[in-house]
């Protein structure tokens, strides 16, 4: 099954789980942190993808989405590590209780960072590790997968868009983005000349669970709720912009936490 055609059904038979960002969303973070690597973390980052069909970070951006048919058993354990709910409009975190267990996008992110980072595991264990940091850094910018309601992320609030229906998650993996032109590069090219102050590159232990607060303070800071459940282009076009900013931020502090990770 060819790699696209398999995450769309993926998103189409589990609502639930649905993709943060679509296929393109990801490889456009992927590339833009491959663009931004150091020298040194760019050849470690090449040593530990070495066999992949496509071993960058945008080739693998999406490993983590395929693994319902790829490998079940790491699926069911990694299913809640791509998202987190917030249970307050302030979007606290508060560990024990937004993120039992660590099964959750800010936890498991932290954890694959560890792994990445410990020179004396095996080299097949900290190249999956990579795989899901790639993902998940991805994951994390975009706002629904930091929901503040009890809605799946917006998978259960339904959409009215072109005289279809929809839910708010798949707006956001990919429509607010356009599917006019399929050039992941391209766009990833043109986000990474946008320059990334210094301040929102910051590495440390809590830098995940900051980014989650982010993404879920800007649902209602950006009003991503539309009251009438209807949307049209007028609210595609005015989101865009938040959309790409999201994938941006994703790609260069991707690239930054890879420098720390890999010196």
């Amino acid at each position: 099954m060819r790699p696209y055609l398999a995450l769309i059904l993926t998103a189409l038979l589990c609502p639930a789980l649905a993709l943060a960002w679509d296929p393109h969303g990801h490889r456009i973070v992927g590339q833009i942190a491959q663009a931004k690597l150091d020298p040194a973390a760019r050849a470690q980052v090449a040593a530990l993808l070495a066999g992949e069909r496509d071993p960058t970070l945008a080739g693998v951006s999406n490993w983590a989405d395929t693994l319902r048919w790829r490998d079940p058993e790491l699926f069911q354990r990694s299913k809640r590590w791509h998202f987190i709910n917030f249970h307050d409009a302030d979007c606290s975190y508060v560990p024990a209780r937004d993120c039992p267990g660590g099964d959750c996008i800010v936890a498991a992110t932290e954890e694959q960072l560890r792994i990445l980072g410990n020179t004396r595991l095996p080299r097949e264990q900290r190249a999956q590790a990579l795989k899901f940091v790639v993902h998940f850094i991805g994951d994390i910018h975009q706002p629904l997968h930091a929901g503040n309601r009890d809605d799946h992320g917006g998978n259960d609030y339904q959409i009215r868009y072109d005289g279809r229906g929809t839910n708010l998650h798949k707006v956001w993996d990919g429509l607010v983005l356009g599917r006019a032109a399929f050039d992941p590069a391209a766009d990833a090219q043109r986000l990474a000349e946008t320059p990334v102050p210094a301040a929102n590159l910051r590495t440390d232990r809590r830098a995940p669970e900051r980014w989650a607060r982010e993404s879920c303070l800007a649902i209602d800071a950006n009003a991503i709720y539309p009251p009438s459940h209807r949307i049209d282009r007028a609210y595609l076009d005015a989101h865009r912009p938040l959309a790409e900013q999201r994938l941006l931020l994703a790609g260069a502090r991707l690239a930054a936490e890879l420098d720390a990770v890999l010196r």
